[in-house]
């Protein structure tokens, strides 16, 4: 859902804010252009440069907004975002930040003409937070794109520029200079603080740092030099901002336009700079080597200084220097064997060592509504954490509060491991998918399956109630005597204002039109004090339900006498009892789990309260689940849908029809005309079909 991108969500800015105080700038700059800031303190020369390269650049500067999503509570949370890109081929290859569109639902981008262009994206790497999105378009057009220039080449003082759309504003250019070229996380943190899914950012970036300003929205759009080239691409912010260096921006770009993904070396040493005591100028320490791995194969043990590494010396005295060497270690062809050099008391030592293609460390989460789980498969990193022999079963990433894998008996919670369901394993989501389409087929209500999961290192059973529970309809209640108003109490401090401390009853707040009450002539304003000369004893707030109790236990139909102050006159009005309305429990739903979002028929105190006109028909939103395709479409409680897709609502059984033929359509947009309190407001969701279907599953 990308329509109404300029109602941007509190909770997203929120969650922006938060992301760019701890690390990922989302990324960001200041509504600033360069030109205008700088004013006479630049020489001309200095000015022309950088115009020039505003203009080489901004033609390709993108403005990218998403759907994208977040897990918890069991559930797929959708929120819309928005970030920063730059076109890097004339076919319309944009790169940007992995934490931007790497996990992105629906993409689109905004052009330097203002133009709006859907995206797909070609792939993307959270190790160094890049990710290649591609413009669709026919096959002949080109795009204006930017170059990479060489960013081995700045230097400290290189003054630089932040292009971007800081919070999701249009395009902007910040100056400022280059303010280190080697910039990582403070020691306190350790080298491997910044995570991004599990994936330790900063074992293998070395950023430039730089103090053009950026703020969230800034993600993903390029530093420039004074060359019109991309040196950068803009990703943190800690006090200085922080770019991913455009050597590591183009090769990951390359690959991933290549092959979908980037291939690397791994093999699983566990290192760490010299300690000081050890006097030594080169070399880097070993601190242990992975179980299984490569390394504990080749016969690195913890303890050992390494030397020499694929015929290239080894320095690590800083933490800035770790991640060199892990560059080092991920740009060896996969499986190729290396021969290493270490110091074991106080000898030499050749070891060699053959590279395995280095796993992702956290698998993708997806959302199993019949489980209400969260779910995923076992990487090697959980795997190793685990202490599990293999990577078979599938982990609880959370849980949905009341839904089955929740009232399950014991309970199965977040870190639990699946490894049987009804006694068959289950290695994979995708086992657990298919073993669920068996289990809920042709199936109306939920059904109970024996599960065997792990918890740490013991192994439990429990049963879990499979299956999306049916909405229940309520039934209709006996219909009651009831006098068509609504109604206050009148409270002892009320009636001492009213200069009637003695009197007790209710206080008319409504009269429905067009009914018994309106022609009996009740007002707005009228203190009923008796019923058929019966005292009505209501005087607390707690009280609200004595008048109604004392007309229901008349007939309906019958009539009835009220004795009523108006002012300071007491009158008596003689009433018919009509039968009350439908309760909102009583009344006929729907509930849609595609949309996540529930109606219902609407009612005579609907009607009464918002004053429709009896012809006005349709569904009325009951409930809007936060994170939901409707949520993020804007739909809202209270929400009279007249038409969806053009079709009209009636009532909720119409509602419920043409839903279920969208479902089988699967239209790109879905179309809803809503009556709001007095506004007609069109809300437009786009969703993803090919998600949805896999969710339900």
């Amino acid at each position: 859902m990308l329509g109404n991108r300029s109602k941007s969500k509190c909770h997203i800015w929120l969650l922006f804010a938060l992301v760019a105080v701890l690390f990922v700038a989302g990324s960001c700059a200041r509504v600033r252009h360069a030109g205008a800031v700088l004013g006479a303190k630049l020489s001309p020369e200095i000015r022309t440069a950088i115009e020039l390269a505003v203009t080489t650049v901004r033609p390709a500067l993108v403005r990218i907004h998403v759907v994208d999503v977040r897990y918890y509570g069991g559930r797929e949370i959708k929120y819309e975002a928005t970030g920063s890109g730059v076109i890097i081929s004339e076919q319309g290859h944009v790169i940007t930040n992995h934490h931007v569109a790497g996990k992105a639902k629906h993409i689109v981008c905004t052009l330097s003409s203002k133009e709006e262009i859907e995206a797909e994206r070609v792939g993307t790497d959270p190790l160094t937070d890049i990710c290649v999105l591609k413009l669709r378009s026919d096959g002949g057009r080109k795009f204006p794109f930017a170059r990479f220039g060489d960013s081995s080449k700045l230097q400290v003082g290189d003054r630089v520029l932040a292009m971007g759309s800081p919070l999701a504003l249009s395009q902007s250019v910040t100056l400022g200079i280059v303010s280190n070229t080697e910039l990582v996380m403070p020691g306190t943190w350790g080298p491997h603080e910044f995570e991004i899914e599990r994936e330790p950012v900063g074992s293998i970036v070395v950023w430039i740092g730089h103090d053009a300003v950026i703020f969230p929205g800034n993600s993903g759009g390029p530093l420039v030099n004074l060359a019109g080239e991309i040196v950068g691409i803009n990703e943190i912010r800690m006090g200085l901002s922080g770019a991913i260096p455009s050597n590591i921006a183009r090769d990951v770009a390359d690959a991933l336009v290549d092959i979908g993904k980037v291939r690397r070396s791994w093999i699983g040493l566990e290192l760490q700079p010299l300690l000081k005591a050890s006097k030594r100028e080169n070399g880097v320490l070993v601190s242990g080597a992975i179980e299984n791995s490569p390394a504990e194969k080749a016969g690195f043990q913890p303890g050992d200084i390494l030397v020499k590494f694929a015929d290239q010396d080894v320095t690590v005295r800083f933490e800035e220097q770790l991640p060199r060497f892990t560059q080092l270690v991920t740009s060896i062809p996969v499986g190729e064997e290396v021969e290493a050099v270490v110091l074991r008391d106080g000898e030499e030592r050749r070891l060699t060592v053959v590279t395995d293609e280095r796993q992702p460390a956290r698998e993708d989460t997806h959302e199993l509504k019949p489980w209400g789980a969260a779910i995923r498969d076992i990487s090697l990193l959980d795997a190793r954490e685990l202490q599990r022999a293999d990577t078979n079963g599938v982990i609880i990433d959370s849980v949905r509060p009341g839904g089955p894998c929740d009232e399950a008996r014991p309970a199965i919670i977040r870190g639990d491991v699946i490894a049987e369901v009804n006694d068959k394993p289950v290695n994979h989501v995708a086992e657990l998918r298919a073993v669920t389409d068996r289990i809920t087929e042709g199936q109306d209500e939920p059904v109970p399956v024996t599960v065997s999961f792990e918890r740490k290192t013991e192994r439990y059973m429990t049963v879990v109630k499979v299956g999306i529970r049916k909405l229940q309809q309520s039934g209709l209640e006996v219909r009651k005597a009831w006098v068509p108003v609504a109604t206050q109490v009148l409270t002892r401090e009320l009636a001492e204002a009213l200069g009637i401390p003695d009197r007790t009853g209710v206080r008319v707040t409504q009269v429905y039109g067009g009914t018994a009450a309106e022609d009996a002539g009740l007002q707005v304003g009228d203190i009923i004090i008796e019923l058929d000369g019966e005292t009505i004893p209501a005087s607390y707030p707690e009280d609200f339900q004595v008048f109604p109790t004392m007309v229901r236990q008349r007939k309906i139909g019958s009539e009835a006498e009220l004795t009523v102050l108006r002012g300071e006159k007491e009158q008596k009005l003689t009433i018919q009892l009509v039968s009350s309305p439908k309760l909102e429990r009583e009344m006929e739903k729907y509930r849609d789990d595609l949309f996540d979002f529930t109606v219902r028929e609407v009612g005579f105190l609907d009607r009464a309260r918002e004053k429709w006109d009896p012809d006005i028909a349709g569904a009325l939103v009951e409930e809007v689940i936060e994170g939901g395709w409707a949520a993020l479409g804007e739909l809202a409680v209270g929400d009279l849908i007249q038409q969806v897709d053009g079709q009209t609502v009636t009532d909720v059984d119409a509602m419920k029809t043409i839903m279920e033929q969208i479902a089988e359509k699967k239209p790109e947009y879905v179309v809803f005309k809503v009556l709001r309190r007095i506004h007609t407001i069109y809300v437009e969701i786009e969703p993803d079909w090919d998600t949805e279907t896999e969710t339900r599953k």
